[in-house]
C-alpha cells in the first residue's frame, strides 16, 4: 500500500481504486456527453416511474451528497469513542464534547463536535463482510458481490440508478464523482450512460478546470457532424473512455450535448473561484475541502446526486500500510473534520439543509482492538455513519455499541436503511424494478425499511 498519507489509490487488497474517467478527453465519453440530452429527453419517462414512497413528500429539486469514506474509517477515532476501555480499545487519542449532551466524539473531529446538533451519527450500522470488495459494492448498491473478485459492478450503484429515474434537469450531469470514481460507483446493466461525471482533476489546484466541459483543442461543432473525422480524431485517445462505451454512443443527441455543456450556466457550476475566498478557505484549500465545496455548488444547481470520495481510512497499521493509525489520523483528522463541518455549516446557512442530504459512509468500520501494529482491521460488525441536512431530525446519537466498540447494543440497522433514506430524500420509490442483464426484473433495493428516528 502506498505510504502517502492522502493515496485513495488502492487498499489493502492491492486492488487500485480505478479512476475510470480521466481530464481530457475521457470527458467526451465518461462525461457520456452524448447520453446527457438524451437522459433529458428519456426524463419524462422517468418521471413516470418516479413515484412518492408513501411517505407523503412531494417530487421537488432535491440532492444528495454521499461522502465515501473508502477503506473504511474507525469508528473509535471518529464518532464512537471509548475512552473508559483499555487502551488496546480506546486507541491513541481523546475526546472532544459535542453539543449534545453528555456525547462525545474523538478528538480528532473537534469542529464537527461544535455542530453536533446539526448532524445525527447512526452508530450501530451493521452487516456481514469485512471484504473491501464486497462491502463497497454492498454500501454502493444495496447488494453483495456474487463474485467476489470482479472489479465491475454486479448491479448498479444509487447514482447510477438516481441518474435512471430521475434524468438532468437544467442541462446538468445527473450524477458527478469528485476526487475519481468510487471503487463500484457505476452502472452495470444499466448501461454506461448512466455511469458518472467524473471529476479527477484536483479542485484545490490553482490552475483546476473541467476539461471535459471545454471542446478539445482543434475540435469544433461543425467537426462533430463528421463522424469519421471524429473518430479518427480521438484514436490517440481511446484509452481514456469506459470500455464499455461504443461509437455507437455517438447519436443524434452529440452536438446538442456540447452545446449544452458548453454553456456559461454549466461553466459557472464548476467553477469554484467564483466562491467567496473565506468560504473556500473555511473549507479548506486541499483537495478534499475543495471538492466537497464543489459537490455544494453542483447540489444547489440541480445535480441529484453527488459522490465525494474521501479515501485512504484503510489504516492496518506500520507493517501494512508504511504508518500507524494514529500518524494517518494526525494528518487525515483535520481535513476530513473541517471540511465536513464547513459543509454542513454552509448548507444550514443557505437554506439548504432541507433540500440537500449529506450522508458520510465507509464500506465497514474497524476492529475494536487495536492490532499489534498500531492499526486496527476491517470489520463488518460496526460502523458509524453521519446523517445531515435533508429535513431529517438531526441532533442525535441514534444507535449505541458495546463498551468495546465493536458489536451494536440498540438500535441497530443496516447500510440499506441508509439507502433507503436517500431514495425517500429524492422521491424514489426503492421498490421499482429494473430489468437486469438477464431479463431478470431488480429492486432498487430489496430491504426498504428507513431509519424512523430521523423522520
Amino acid at each position: 500500500m502506498s505510504s502517502s498519507f492522502f493515496s485513495a489509490g488502492e487498499y489493502c487488497d492491492r486492488l487500485p481504486r480505478r479512476n475510470l474517467i480521466q481530464a481530457g478527453l475521457g470527458g467526451l465519453f465518461g462525461l457520456s456527453l452524448p447520453t446527457l440530452l438524451g437522459l433529458q429527453t428519456r426524463s419524462i419517462q422517468a418521471q413516470s416511474l418516479q413515484t412518492q414512497s408513501g411517505n407523503g413528500l412531494a417530487t421537488r429539486e432535491r440532492s444528495v451528497i454521499f461522502v465515501a469514506l473508502a477503506g473504511g474509517p474507525t469508528q473509535h477515532e471518529t464518532y464512537d469513542p471509548k475512552p473508559d476501555a483499555p487502551r488496546e480499545y480506546r486507541g491513541p487519542f481523546g475526546v472532544s464534547a459535542t453539543t449534545l449532551p453528555g456525547i462525545s466524539f474523538s478528538d480528532r473531529m473537534p469542529r464537527q463536535a461544535a455542530i453536533a446538533d446539526r448532524l445525527a451519527i447512526l452508530r450501530a450500522v451493521q452487516h456481514e463482510s469485512g471484504s473491501h470488495t464486497s462491502g463497497s459494492h454492498f454500501t454502493q448498491t444495496g447488494y453483495y458481490l456474487q463474485n467476489p473478485q470482479t472489479v465491475d459492478n454486479e448491479m448498479p450503484c444509487i447514482g447510477s440508478l438516481v441518474a435512471r429515474v430521475r434524468g438532468t434537469r437544467n442541462g446538468m450531469p445527473p450524477f458527478v464523482s469528485i476526487r475519481g470514481a468510487l471503487r463500484y460507483g457505476r452502472a452495470a446493466w444499466l448501461g454506461s450512460g448512466y455511469d458518472p461525471f467524473v471529476i479527477s482533476s484536483d479542485p484545490a489546484a490553482r490552475d483546476f478546470k473541467v476539461p471535459n466541459l471545454n471542446l478539445v483543442d482543434g475540435l469544433t461543432l461543425d467537426r462533430l457532424q463528421d463522424r469519421e473525422r471524429l473518430l479518427a480524431g480521438f484514436d490517440a485517445g481511446r484509452k481514456y473512455y469506459d470500455r464499455q462505451a461504443t461509437a455507437g454512443a455517438l447519436d443524434r443527441f452529440t452536438r446538442q450535448a456540447f452545446e449544452t455543456v458548453g454553456t456559461d450556466r454549466v461553466r459557472q457550476a464548476f467553477d469554484l473561484q467564483r466562491e467567496a475566498e473565506p468560504t473556500r478557505q473555511s473549507y479548506g484549500m486541499n483537495s478534499f475541502g475543495q471538492g466537497l465545496l464543489l459537490a455544494r455548488r453542483l447540489a444547489e444547481r440541480g445535480v441529484p446526486f453527488v459522490s465525494v470520495n474521501s479515501g485512504g481510512w484503510d489504516n492496518h497499521g506500520a507493517k501494512v500500510c508504511g504508518f500507524t493509525l494514529e500518524e494517518s489520523l494526525r494528518k487525515r483528522g483535520p481535513m476530513f473534520d473541517s471540511g465536513i463541518a464547513a459543509l454542513v455549516t454552509d448548507l444550514y446557512q443557505r437554506g439548504l439543509d432541507r433540500d440537500v442530504l449529506l450522508i458520510c459512509m465507509g464500506e465497514f468500520g474497524r476492529t475494536p482492538k487495536v492490532n499489534n501494529e498500531a492499526g486496527r482491521d476491517h470489520w463488518g460488525p460496526l460502523m458509524s455513519v453521519l446523517v445531515s441536512g435533508g429535513g431529517l431530525e438531526v441532533g442525535q446519537i441514534v444507535g449505541g455499541s458495546d463498551r468495546h466498540g465493536g458489536y451494536p447494543i440498540d438500535r441497530p440497522y443496516r447500510p440499506e436503511n441508509v439507502l433507503a433514506m436517500i431514495y425517500r430524500h429524492l422521491g424514489i420509490n426503492p421498490e421499482l424494478t429494473f430489468a437486469d442483464a438477464n431479463g431478470r426484473p431488480r429492486y432498487l433495493l430489496e430491504e426498504r425499511g428507513l431509519i424512523r428516528e430521523l423522520l
